[in-house]
């Protein structure tokens, strides 16, 4: 492979090839980065969620608890 490419000019080893790779793979690119971009976007939401709804419990817990106290 390195054969192929030593006779070859620069722009064609580092513009024309992954430019063409880019154009059969970019499909494929695309919806990886896309699945990839919503499953930490999904994981975030969940985090958020789950924290507030810590943060919720918490928060009646130690109202009620300070409410029984009286």
């Amino acid at each position: 492979m390195r054969e192929i490419f030593a006779g070859l000019p620069w722009w064609v080893k580092w513009v024309a090839v992954p430019v063409i790779a880019l154009v059969v793979f970019g499909g494929l690119i695309a919806s990886v980065v896309g699945f990839v971009v919503n499953l930490l976007f999904k994981a975030l939401v969940f985090v958020a969620l789950v924290g507030g709804l810590i943060y919720v419990v918490r928060k009646f817990t130690s109202s009620s608890s300070s409410r029984s106290d009286w």
